[in-house]
């Protein structure tokens, strides 16, 4: 087998919310070559689907991923042409694709989350583990580097220490480590996190739909600009830098007279639950 993206769409109290589980049986979901593929239709779909709310990744059998699926490697890797389009086109494509998601992504982490398992978390909005969840990239073992592209996603969303220790040192973290690290939401216990996966994604999915979307396009910008602010004093001392590296889209107040910003700020005023 080579593995799947099993898609299943919320109903009742979980509408809205998108469940996309990690499946491939006897390889701790490590990603195929097919599976990068569906990967990116998958999110490509959620992007246009207005009904989409909230994303909420997981892996089967109590692992997130276990990385790359080794025993395809053989057939590509060692032809430059067929890595750099595996990596490129394949990867990156599904990649791509989550961070373009303006959909909301909870990332539901348990066991092992590796090398391709670090990378997918890494374009998760809010991600939740396990305490006994693994975290790492050691291909150097492997004898090759992590790519241009997912190495600046892995140290931009966990920072450049943490991803130098991972590739150079092929070193593997714990839940709480990552936590300290900034890399994770929450920690729970493993019996807890599914539950708590689930009632944060439609917490999610019950809130406002267009304003979701709008904040991670903003937040998308800010990182784009790619100018953060040195340390806290810097930032005091010149509070504008932020604002001024920050790329305002067009449309970034269209949403004035939206039924959605209408009846949020009716609904409050009027001290009832809003209808989104």
């Amino acid at each position: 087998m080579a593995g799947s993206i099993q898609v299943h769409h919320g109903r009742g109290e979980a509408q809205g919310v998108v469940h996309i589980t990690l499946s491939h049986p006897g390889k701790f979901n490590a990603m195929s070559r097919a599976m990068w593929r569906e990967l990116k239709a998958v999110f490509t779909a959620i992007q246009a689907d207005p009904q989409a709310r909230c994303v909420l990744l997981r892996g089967e059998g109590g692992h997130f991923c276990a990385g790359g699926d080794i025993a395809e490697y053989p057939s590509f890797r060692f032809n430059e042409a067929e890595l750099r389009q595996f990596h490129e086109d394949e990867v990156w494509g599904g990649l791509q694709a989550m961070l373009d998601c303006d959909v909301p992504i909870v990332a539901q982490i348990e066991g092992n989350c590796m090398g391709a398992g670090v990378e997918m978390a890494s374009c998760c909005d809010l991600r939740v583990a396990s305490a006994t969840a693994r975290f790492g990239a050691p291909i150097a073992r492997l004898g090759f580097p992590m790519a241009p592209k997912e190495a600046a996603l892995v140290a931009q969303a966990a920072g450049t220490t943490v991803a130098r220790a991972m590739l150079l040192a092929a070193e593997v973290f714990d839940a709480p480590a990552m936590l300290a690290h900034g890399f994770l939401t929450k920690v729970l216990a493993e019996a807890e996190v599914a539950g708590h996966s689930q009632a944060l994604a439609q917490r999610i999915a019950g809130l406002a739909p267009q304003a979701a979307r709008l904040n991670k396009q903003i937040l998308r910008a800010i990182l784009a600009s790619n100018r953060p602010v040195a340390s806290a004093d810097t930032a005091q001392a010149a509070p504008d830098l932020i604002a001024n590296s920050v790329l305002v889209p067009d449309a970034a107040y269209a949403y004035a007279d939206s039924a959605e910003h209408r009846e949020g700020i009716s609904a409050f005023l009027a001290k009832r639950k809003p209808q989104f």
